[in-house]
C-alpha cells in the first residue's frame, strides 16, 4: 500500500499564540512537516530568496512592514497558500491570488484538517498528470469558498449551472439561488479547478455537465434558462461537448 505523502511546511505570522496554535495542529498532522515558523514577513521573504522552498506556506495576511498579500505579490513561484487571518475584507484579493483556502482566525482542528485536505488535492494533481502509467488520482473537492455579502460562502459547484459578468461582479447561478461574487470573471475562470466549466462566452461560464440542449446558439440548462455561446467560442465550446 503506497504511504500519503507528507508535504513541508512553513508558517509566516507575527502573533505568537498563533504560531504556536499552527505549530500544534502541524504537530497533529501525519501528512505534515514543518521546516520553519516566522513572524515576520520580510523574514519569510528573504527564506524564499535564498532559495528555500516548502509545499505548503500558512500565511497571516496583516503584519508590518509586509503583509502576507504583497509577499504573495512578489513571489515568483510561491507555494501552495494557506491563508490565516482575522478578517474575511481579504477574501476577493485571496481568490484572485488563487490561494487554496481561506481560515478565519480562530479555526479549530477540523477546519484545518479540510484545508490540509484540498492542499494535499492540489499538490497531487501536478504528480498525476506526470505519472507514466494509470493510477487512480485524488479527485478535486467539488466545492469553493467565495466572499458573498461580506462573508465566505462554500457553494458545491455540481449545482452550479453557469457563471454570469456584470460590471465589477458575477454571479453564480445554482438550482436555487443565485450568488453575487466580488472579482472578476477573469479571476474566477482562473481559479475553478474543474474542467467542465468552460468560457463560453465573454460574460458567461457554462457547467458543461448541466446542458439538456442546444438551440439558436445557446445552451439550456435546467429550468429553461438559454446561455449564450459566443460565435468566437463556438468551435473550443462543439470540441469540449463532444467528450463531455
Amino acid at each position: 500500500m503506497a504511504t500519503a505523502p507528507v508535504l513541508t511546511c512553513a508558517i509566516i505570522d507575527d502573533e505568537e499564540i498563533n504560531r504556536l496554535t499552527l505549530e500544534h495542529y502541524i504537530s497533529l498532522t501525519d501528512s505534515l512537516q514543518l521546516v520553519t515558523s516566522l513572524d515576520d514577513a520580510l523574514q519569510g521573504l528573504n527564506y524564499f530568496r535564498a532559495g528555500n522552498k516548502v509545499d505548503v506556506l500558512f500565511l497571516d495576511v496583516q503584519m508590518p512592514q509586509l503583509n502576507g498579500l504583497d509577499l504573495l505579490r512578489v513571489l515568483s513561484d510561491p507555494p501552495i497558500v494557506i491563508l490565516t487571518t482575522a478578517h474575511e475584507d481579504f477574501a476577493v484579493d485571496a481568490f484572485d491570488l488563487r490561494v487554496t483556502d481561506y481560515l478565519v482566525k480562530p479555526f479549530d482542528y477540523a477546519r484545518f484538517s479540510r484545508a490540509v485536505q484540498r492542499a494535499l488535492q492540489q499538490h497531487a494533481t501536478p504528480m498525476a498528470a506526470t505519472t507514466p502509467v494509470a493510477a487512480p488520482t485524488v479527485p478535486p473537492d467539488n466545492d469553493l469558498f467565495v466572499k458573498v455579502n461580506n462573508k465566505m460562502v462554500r457553494i458545491n459547484f455540481d449545482e452550479v449551472l453557469y457563471i454570469e459578468a456584470l460590471s465589477d461582479y458575477v454571479i453564480i447561478v445554482t438550482d436555487k439561488q443565485k450568488y453575487i461574487v466580488y472579482t472578476t470573471m477573469k479571476a474566477l475562470d482562473a481559479r475553478l479547478p474543474f474542467d467542465h466549466f468552460v468560457r463560453v462566452h465573454r460574460s458567461y461560464i457554462l457547467n458543461m455537465r448541466r446542458i439538456e440542449a442546444i438551440e439558436d446558439g445557446a445552451a439550456v440548462v435546467p429550468g429553461g434558462q438559454h446561455v449564450p455561446i459566443g460565435k468566437s467560442y463556438q468551435e473550443a465550446f462543439f470540441r469540449k461537448l463532444n467528450r463531455i
